[in-house]
């Protein structure tokens, strides 16, 4: 029987960095920051949790922005998983390239949504506010060549 490895997912923090955020991302295996960073200071908080993957997004900007890659690929057991900052960039078919998941961030929207045998997952914005879109992480839970996610709206007081 495998274990089930716990993959933290946070996107559009905007040098923002909830206590609420780091609480619920308390005690995953990996995080995944799906880029608009905005500061190197919040990927080095982060990886005080577990170890990180991170891209940049459109307002990551500065020489250690640049050292992050546009998209990029991270495996948890037998499961490749493609990351980008935006949706609207994806310049191939997850499928057919073998990826079982696609992590973005951009739209600030929360959405987990299987499309044949990919599951897309945005887990929302975990900084400041934008119109009325909530504040969020998301979490995936890889196990053996099962992946399963779902988002938790933070409480922000």
């Amino acid at each position: 029987m495998s274990a089930t490895t716990r993959v933290g997912l946070i996107s559009d923090t905007h040098n923002l960095l909830r206590p609420e955020a780091l609480a619920a991302l308390s005690g995953v295996d990996h995080i995944v920051h799906a880029g608009d960073i905005c500061s190197e200071a919040i990927l080095a908080s982060l990886s005080e949790i577990a170890p990180v993957t991170a891209v940049r997004g459109n307002n990551d900007k500065g020489p250690w922005a640049r050292a992050l890659p546009e998209k990029e690929v991270v495996t948890f057991g037998a499961v490749h998983v493609y990351v980008l900052h935006d949706l609207a960039e994806l310049d191939l078919d997850p499928a057919e390239a073998g990826f079982a998941a696609v992590i973005s961030g951009h739209s600030h929207k929360p959405r987990v949504e299987q499309k044949g045998s990919v599951l897309y997952i945005n887990p929302g914005s975990a900084g400041p506010r934008r119109f009325r879109l909530p504040i969020s992480v998301g979490f995936m839970e890889v196990d053996g060549q099962s992946v399963r996610a779902h988002i938790r709206e933070l409480a922000i007081a």
